[in-house]
């Protein structure tokens, strides 16, 4: 679309806003959309029509509004419509979502596309963290599921994810075959809705059979742990009480102001536990309990973050990977048999070095639990740097996606056993870099207002042939748009550097974001600490000299 001063192309953005505005069902965006159509707002028209959002890997995420290019139930009613369509008369979604704006709405337009176009929906009793989700798609025998979720995102947005009957995210070609059958799709109110497929409101007897499936995991039997808790205003609180409960502990102690879920977060900035002041509260609570162990999840609940209070004050909160560490070596020595650990090219190399110690296989994936949950038969669990992890035992994953609830489970029971004897996470932290080496990691994280800047900060760096990054020399540089190392081709280079250290680079698939990972390998020959500070130092070189290259 070009400028106010085009009167064709003006004219054909008002068009296709009327004809939008003829089939939408939500007053509140049809008020939006008369509004600027009354205004001649051409940007903002041009914002909403000029592009749509793309249905991938991770299904739908946008901000909420009237439009293609925006969350509505327009839109969400031309997925359903599309995933029908993939799926056929007969076969069985599930249906959950969160507390987001507009989510429940989303949820229940879902379930009467579906059912309109002969399919059977169940829906979720009510806001639900998402491994409740995936845990219900297999529990069910369902053929694919669907969770109206935006995540961590902003207050702004919301999203809509696939799973297939296999209980992960839907991957290629499905992804592909459900976009295709959206963009096929025409007017949402000419769509049969509420039969003759039949709808089924699930009860709280699928939360029972999720927390069964999650207290079954292996926890060992410490039980004297208090926790500070934070939901940071989302759906994971009560499930990570009662899963909690039945498995013995005391009752975590949630932060007042974040308990309950708000779809506005007052309290945080960016509802994300790894963003700058999203834990203050829970910090400054565990410090009025003298918590042994800090606790959060995201708004959606399938990622946890872990913090230990230091014996002067504060907490020292875990990276993704340190905790997967930990959780690695827990779930690999409470499971016995042929068994696969599996994490993405992004996470910290840590991970294979535990495997191999072992005696258990390996692998290494695309960043995306989608990924992960597919690395091969017989994996008890799988991680992501993201604070995303797949507890499992002998029987498998009960939870073929990332598990907040189960994870914080898991490392709760770890920590309740280190205080048993006198220690904590960080004492358990400390042996496994004297076994493996401290692996430390970080991250640099440019957000843009304009996409080109990435895609020309990543041509600037593939035309790079810099001899060394952070005064480490590279030796070997994999081009992930190639498929080198074996993976199937995505965005991203890999810098394998002097002594074990990596740095890897890509794009966001879901945020307007460059992510850079950066890794350190320290032989630990004094004291843990001591190799900390070399670490600290290596990373802080790192970090300058990539994002100088970068020059975002």
């Amino acid at each position: 679309m070009s400028g106010v001063g085009d009167e064709p192309a003006a004219e054909v953005l008002l068009e296709a806003a009327r004809a939008w505005l003829a089939q939408d069902p939500d007053p509140d965006t049809r008020a939006e959309l008369s509004a600027l159509i009354d205004a001649a707002d051409l940007a903002a028209l041009e914002d909403r029509f000029g592009a749509k959002l793309e249905f991938g890997t991770a299904g739908l995420r946008g901000e909420l509004g009237a439009g293609p290019n925006r969350m509505n139930r327009v839109t969400v009613m031309r997925a359903a419509a599309g995933l029908a369509a993939v799926l056929g008369p007969g076969k069985h979604v599930v249906i959950g979502y969160d507390a987001r704006h507009k989510s429940d709405v989303f949820a229940r337009d879902t379930a009467a596309v579906l059912t309109g176009a002969g399919l059977h929906a169940s829906l979720l009793p009510q806001p639900l963290p998402t491994p409740v989700l995936a845990f219900a798609v297999r529990h069910l025998d369902a053929d694919a599921g669907v969770t109206v979720t935006a995540s961590h995102n902003p207050p702004r947005d919301n999203g809509y994810k696939v799973y297939w009957g296999d209980g992960s995210q839907i991957t290629p070609p499905i992804d592909g075959e459900i976009s295709a059958a959206i963009d096929a799709v025409g007017r949402v109110d000419e769509l049969p809705l509420h039969g003759p497929g039949t709808l089924t409101e699930l009860g709280e007897g699928i939360v029972d059979d999720y927390l069964a499936a999650v207290t079954a995991l292996p926890l060992g039997d410490a039980r004297d742990l208090r926790v500070a808790y934070t939901p940071l205003h989302g759906v994971g609180a009560a499930t990570l009480t009662d899963a909690f409960l039945r498995a013995g502990f005391e009752c975590p102690m949630a932060v007042e102001e974040q308990r309950n879920p708000d779809p506005d977060f007052p309290t945080v900035a960016f509802p994300n536990p790894e963003e700058p002041g999203a834990m203050d509260l829970a910090v400054a609570l565990a410090a009025k309990l003298d918590a042994d162990l800090v606790l959060a999840n995201d708004p959606d609940a399938d990622r946890c973050a872990v913090g230990v209070p230091l014996p002067g004050g504060g907490v020292r909160m875990l990276t993704g990977d340190e905790v997967g560490g930990l959780l690695a070596e827990h779930v690999i020595t409470h499971t016995s048999g042929d068994r696969m650990v599996a994490t993405t090219i992004v996470s910290s190399s840590l991970l294979g070095k535990i495997a191999h110690r072992h005696g258990v296989r390996y692998g290494e994936t695309l960043t995306g639990f989608k990924w992960i949950i597919k690395a091969g038969p017989g994996l008890v669990f799988g991680y992501e740097e993201a604070l995303g992890y797949s507890i499992g035992a002998d029987g498998g994953l009960p939870v073929r996606d990332k598990d907040g609830i189960g994870a914080a489970l898991t490392v709760a029971a770890i920590a309740a056993t280190a205080k048993r004897d006198g220690r904590t996470l960080l004492d358990l932290l400390d042996d496994q870099a004297r076994r493996y080496g401290l692996h430390a990691t970080a991250q640099l994280s440019f957000r843009v207002a304009d996409l080109a800047l990435i895609t020309a900060a990543m041509t600037r760096l593939r035309a790079d042939r810099t001899p060394a990054l952070g005064g480490l020399a590279v030796e070997r540089v994999d081009d992930l748009a190639r498929g080198d190392g074996g993976l199937p081709p995505t965005d991203g280079l890999r810098y394998r550097l002097a002594d074990d250290a990596r740095v890897v680079v890509r794009p966001s698939g879901t945020e307007p974001k460059l992510k850079c990972y950066l890794e350190v390998v320290v032989p630990v020959t004094g004291t843990p600490a001591a190799a900390r500070a070399v670490a600290e130092e290596r990373l802080a070189a790192l970090k300058s000299d990539v994002g100088a290259r970068l020059g975002l």
